[in-house]
């Protein structure tokens, strides 16, 4: 399946307006110190959701930005084109829109709350769009980090008429005296948007898992490749187990 040019051109058209926005708002009103922006622009060889690919088992350009103030609240945006034949309803591009609030709530975890809304500028107006509110608690142990959370879809139209929840787990350690990070992820979906349902198999819930590595090249640049499973049955370049490479450019 080819790589939708419209959608690369699409994401990459909204990353560059993201990274445009930077240097205007610092050359209009410099911000004050307590505000600071950051943001990043990918190649991954896959765009996987909860284990499902959205780009067809093709590339895709990412690329994302986000406002943040010390006092723990902050919004952001974040795109990526998706499969060339996603359909009216979804067209070929994602736009996520978000806003939370994080901060530590006792020594040593800190909590992630926020609402998501997954916007599809291409496709037909509102008929995909969701809205997810998020929360999630990690912590630091050495070079280990741990972190649980969930993101909950009430019944909306997009969904069918039907609600998704979404919990999981990521771990990830940083070997000493390199540039390389070891990652592993378990989530399981139930509603809406389990992975069995997807793919025809059953009307339960499904999990996808991932483990995977990645290595600083520089402060700012970063290359990672991760192995990708997901429950449900295989179809090719969907849902079948797969290999993602990633090149990612922080700012």
């Amino acid at each position: 399946m080819l790589t939708s040019i419209r959608g690369v051109l699409a994401a990459t058209a909204l990353t560059g307006a993201l990274l445009a926005a930077t240097p205007a708002l610092a050359d209009e009103a410099d911000p004050p110190k307590d505000v600071t922006i950051t943001g990043n622009v990918a190649f991954v060889t896959d765009y996987r959701f909860r284990g499902l690919s959205l780009s067809g088992g093709d590339m895709a350009v990412q690329g994302g930005i986000n406002i943040n103030h010390s006092s723990g609240f902050y919004v952001g945006a974040w795109g990526s084109n998706l499969e060339q034949d996603a359909g009216d309803v979804y067209g070929n591009m994602e736009l996520d829109v978000f806003g939370g609030w994080t901060g530590e709530v006792t020594s040593g975890l800190t909590a992630d709350v926020g609402l998501l809304y997954y916007v599809y500028p291409s496709g037909s107006v509102g008929d995909g769009n969701v809205f997810e509110p998020y929360a999630s608690l990690s912590t630091t142990m050495g070079p280990a980090t741990a972190k649980v959370g969930m993101a909950y879809a009430w019944k909306q139209d997009s969904l069918g008429g039907d609600d998704n929840l979404y919990v999981y787990t990521d771990l990830g350690v940083a070997i000493p005296s390199t540039p390389v990070t070891l990652s592993a992820h378990a989530g399981y979906t139930s509603g809406a948007l389990s992975p069995n349902r997807l793919t025809a198999k059953s009307l339960d819930g499904g999990w996808d898992y991932s483990v995977g590595a990645t290595a600083n090249i520089t402060k700012n640049l970063s290359v990672g490749v991760s192995y990708i499973g997901v429950d449900g049955n295989s179809f090719n370049g969907f849902s079948d187990d797969t290999v993602v490479g990633s090149v990612k450019l922080t700012f």
